[in-house]
């Protein structure tokens, strides 16, 4: 079973890149916005979740944790699960490290995607304009979020780091190009 996690600072293209990746391999995508998103949005659970996300805020370890476990138990035959914005703590990375152990699997490789910060910004415009996710259209916030990425989410990579499985990705240039990218690593090391 491939176990792929793959993160970067918001606008960096993980959902778009996880689904591209999620149809060659033949993987089970899960995004914890939009396991977040998908929510009912009157559970007590949403409204917790929503609470912290709608101030650029990370969802406490605890509640994402519960929440990704129940997602990965909804897919037991799977060939392999990309894990999209998770985990986004190194608190979170040991959970799913202990998660997976449970279930006689492992993380495969931790892929990065690297974008500068003025790049990252025109991105969120861009996608709030498309997409109309109003987390997108708000500077303060998109400005929070890039910061919580920075001080909680970027040292994600040291655990990974030492583990042998991470893997900066260049995360500039044409989806496809990136896409190459992100694929001929995989292909390497699978």
């Amino acid at each position: 079973m491939i176990n792929i996690v793959i993160f970067g600072p918001p606008g960096a293209g993980k959902g778009t890149q996880s689904d591209k990746l999620r149809e060659r391999f033949d993987l089970v995508h899960i995004s914890t916005g939009d396991v977040f998103r998908a929510l009912d949005p009157e559970s007590d659970l949403a409204k917790l979740a929503k609470s912290y996300s709608d101030k650029g805020n990370l969802v406490p370890d605890e509640i994402t944790i519960k929440i990704l476990e129940n997602e990965v138990q909804k897919h037991p035959q799977a060939n392999g699960v990309i894990y999209d914005g998770f985990p986004r703590t190194t608190a979170q990375a040991a959970a799913l490290d202990t998660f997976l152990g449970e279930k006689s699997a492992s993380i495969t490789m931790a892929l990065a995607l690297e974008v500068e910060e003025d790049e990252l910004r025109e991105r969120l415009k861009k996608r709030a304009l498309d997409s109309g996710r109003p987390d997108d259209a708000n500077p303060e916030i998109i400005q929070n979020r890039i910061d919580v990425y920075n001080a909680q989410t970027a040292p994600v990579a040291d655990f990974y780091k030492e583990k042998g499985k991470y893997t900066g990705i260049d995360g500039i240039g044409s989806i496809e190009d990136i896409f190459n990218r992100l694929a001929d690593t995989i292909e390497a090391k699978v």
